[in-house]
């Protein structure tokens, strides 16, 4: 057992039985114990497995390469359509775990077996995504990251990575056009407008004084 997960689960406000429940779970599983992005994660010879986290309204079980489990009885949660490899257990009360005590032991030794055999997710490729229609239409402006902001976080890092061409495949030129970029924060109320950078000339060298050469 690893004392910083101790500590992690000590300061939990909410899901402690869950967490300990889970844990006691997973470490029977012979899974080595670290805390990892802030949250117990669990390793076989150095590779992510599962770990451990909560939200609000439920905590859960993620299998990193969950997309690879056979999942026999269907309680694997793909978080959103983008996410490739990782699938939650999600459970609301200390009383579904429980019930899903023997499945949960049975999905971490075949997700063990997965590491074991060296398999491998296979992810798309960024020209996989599907770019919205306003960034196929659109040409690239500055501030898209402004629009990026809007999407989650798996949706934003496609739209991010392919926003630099276009629905032809060929590099996008930012507009000539292109109006400010305006960022305000709802916290104050504040805006601020982001000028593009342009070089300051250089003092031409036959108007220079004598004193100065």
């Amino acid at each position: 057992m690893n004392p910083k997960v101790d500590a992690y689960i000590g300061k939990a406000k909410k899901w402690r039985k869950e967490y300990e429940t889970l844990r006691a779970i997973v470490l029977r599983s012979g899974l080595t114990e670290e805390l990892k992005w802030g949250v117990p994660c669990y390793t076989f010879e150095k590779s992510n497995v599962v770990l451990i986290h909560g939200f609000k309204e439920y905590c859960a079980i993620l299998f990193v390469k969950g997309s690879l489990l056979k999942d026999p009885k269907g309680i694997l949660i793909q978080q959103t359509e983008n996410v490739q490899a990782g699938r939650q257990v999600r459970f609301a009360n200390l009383q579904e775990i429980e019930r899903l005590e023997r499945t949960l032991e049975d999905y971490l030794r075949e997700a063990i077996e997965v590491e074991k055999a060296g398999l491998k997710v296979d992810f798309k490729k960024t020209s996989d995504f599907v770019i919205p229609v306003e960034l196929q239409t659109q040409p690239v402006r500055r501030g898209w990251r402004n629009t990026r902001s809007r999407f989650s976080p798996a949706r934003g890092w496609a739209i991010g990575r392919s926003s630099a061409r276009t629905a032809t495949g060929r590099p996008a030129v930012e507009a000539p056009d292109a109006p400010r970029t305006t960022i305000t924060w709802s916290g104050d109320a504040q805006t601020k407008a982001l000028k593009p950078r342009t070089r300051r000339a250089r003092p031409n060298q036959q108007t220079r004084s004598a004193g100065e050469r």
